[in-house]
């Protein structure tokens, strides 16, 4: 999908005196303070960025592909028996904890294991508090549901002394194992393609020449690490703004969402022409600002979520309800694997090393889908499992 997208015309420069002018771009880039922070500059004639928007749109045509082969493991450990799995979830209104909670069950179920959900609220206190009775369940292993392991130090050095296995799902910035904290593994696409190619899309639907918002949640290090590398990427691209950076706890996204998109639409108005957001469940928030401010479904602003494929993130884009495009997590494959990975450390195994493609859904290519996921996922590890 390759739109071209008028953006306003040359608004005038402006300049916060605690940002930094990058050296690399013409835009200025907005400094991340509290909830927002905006920066304004001139775009650089009408092309946009030739080179850059040539390889944009490369990378999103790959992207966007749905003949996705399994890539994964086709070897490992036949399945143990008789396990337990607590999945401490940093707060299960999130849509990406619960999507792969809910295929950590999928899974488990073939196995014939049982799986308990502690959900952490998404506060510090809520989180310590859910994961220090998952160490006193003494379970055979522990899912760290999208937090930093960090927070919750004392536990999971308990769980580690008791020889409980710990798995991450977006709990520290890479794929695989951690030691500090230590992780047998940790489950997440590659957060640099997630990031590259969010900004890419951005940049190949405007032709170069887009007015950005970009959504983070700062407090989230997995989450500020993304969005500063979608803020490098789109500065790759002169003809690229960033408006504004707004910070939007998760927990508080429901609250604080309607009145910064509010805000932003008065201050920006036809200069915001795109958006971007850590999460997707930022647009779910934001549409009824949207809708009371007259804004049509189907954009602009054209909206994509940096993660995490929800449901009613593709529900969105289908009925082009305020969200154009997704780079989802493969949800469910993605609770397939945290459970083969606690088989293979059960086994003495190491962990397997798959990391998911990033992919790119969009009303054009998800053909009414509410998920996405590589196909043969589930033959694939039922084989190594032998079930």
């Amino acid at each position: 999908m390759h739109r071209t997208r008028k953006a306003a015309s040359a608004a005038r420069t402006a300049r916060l005196a605690s940002c930094v002018l990058l050296a690399t771009a013409a835009a200025l880039v907005g400094c991340e303070r509290g909830s927002s922070d905006t920066a304004e500059a001139t775009a650089t004639g009408p092309n946009g960025c030739p080179a850059v928007h040539a390889r944009a749109q490369e990378s999103v045509t790959r992207a966007q592909r749905t003949d996705i082969p399994w890539g994964g493991p086709t070897s490992g450990p036949e399945a143990v028996s008789g396990r337990t799995i607590v999945y401490v979830a940093q707060t299960m209104t999130n849509p990406g904890v619960a999507g792969a909670a809910n295929g950590v069950r999928d899974a488990a179920r073939v196995l014939g294991w049982n799986v308990r959900v502690i959900d952490g609220g998404g506060t510090p206190a809520g989180i310590q508090a859910a994961m220090s009775e998952a160490v006193a369940l003494r379970p055979s292993g522990i899912v760290i549901g999208g937090f930093d392991p960090d927070s919750t130090a004392r536990q999971a050095a308990r769980a580690n002394a008791q020889g409980i296995p710990l798995v991450g799902w977006h709990a520290v910035p890479e794929p695989g194992p951690s030691r500090q904290p230590d992780l047998f593994t940790n489950i997440t696409t590659r957060v640099q393609d997630v990031a590259r190619i969010s900004a890419q899309w951005i940049i190949a639907d405007s032709d170069g020449r887009a007015g950005v918002v970009l959504i983070t949640d700062a407090s989230i290090p997995f989450a500020r690490y993304k969005s500063d590398l979608i803020r490098e990427e789109l500065a790759t691209c002169q003809g690229v703004r960033l408006l504004s950076v707004e910070n939007i706890p998760i927990p508080d996204a429901s609250s604080r969402t309607p009145r910064e998109i509010s805000s932003l639409l008065s201050r920006f108005g036809d200069r915001w022409t795109h958006s971007v957001a850590i999460n997707d469940l930022y647009f779910a928030d934001a549409a009824p600002a949207f809708r009371a401010a007259g804004k049509k479904g189907s954009g602009p602003p054209f909206n994509i979520g940096a993660g995490d494929g929800d449901p009613s993130a593709f529900q969105r884009i289908n009925n082009k309800q305020y969200q154009a495009a997704t780079v989802p997590e493969p949800l469910n494959l993605q609770g397939w694997q945290i459970v083969d990975e606690f088989n293979r450390a059960f086994s003495g195994s190491p962990h397997s090393g798959y990391v998911a493609p990033a992919h790119i859904a969009t009303a054009a290519n998800s053909e009414g889908a509410t998920t996405w996921n590589p196909s043969g996922y589930r033959e694939a590890y039922r084989k190594i499992w032998g079930k």
